[in-house]
């Protein structure tokens, strides 16, 4: 009688403890599932049409790749005659705070060329989507007019 409680007590441990360990394989799995389903794409576009003083406006495509550190920058000057269209790449550095948000971001194209090959473009922490065109002092551009890009998803 003793060793067939003993035998049950010990069968009830092992198949108690496989349940945890099933219990747990699931969970990494679904883990495992999330993270890969979730991954940040390395590229980021960003497009939208800037001001032009001579020019309809300045049709702009940013592809931004945040692994390789270096971006490309498409613009076409629309309304000229030819159409004009300027394709740079380069590399890229990041910043952290962009005005008055220290979580801000600003992209410095062309980082490793001098100050005035350097273009600037950041965004705001509440609103990653929206890239804007920033002034040689690394400042949004405050006029009526839209100097920011959108992420194209």
């Amino acid at each position: 009688m003793k060793k067939t409680i003993i035998i049950c007590i010990a069968a009830f441990q092992l198949l108690s403890c496989n349940s945890k360990k099933r219990q747990e394989e699931d969970n990494i799995v679904s883990i495992d599932s999330v993270s890969t389903n979730n991954e940040i794409d390395p590229i980021r576009v960003f497009e939208g049409t800037l001001p032009c003083a001579d020019c309809n406006g300045i049709q702009t495509v940013l592809k931004v790749n945040i692994v390789d550190n270096n971006f490309e920058l498409t613009s076409i000057y629309e309304g000229k005659s030819p159409e004009k269209k300027i394709v740079e790449k380069g590399n890229l550095n990041t910043e952290k705070g962009l005005d008055k948000d220290k979580d801000g971001t600003i992209y410095i194209l062309n980082w490793d060329k001098p100050q005035t090959e350097q273009i600037y473009y950041g965004y705001y922490s509440n609103n990653p989507e929206k890239l804007y065109r920033l002034d040689r002092d690394k400042k949004t551009i405050k006029s009526q007019l839209h100097y920011f890009l959108e992420l194209n998803e």
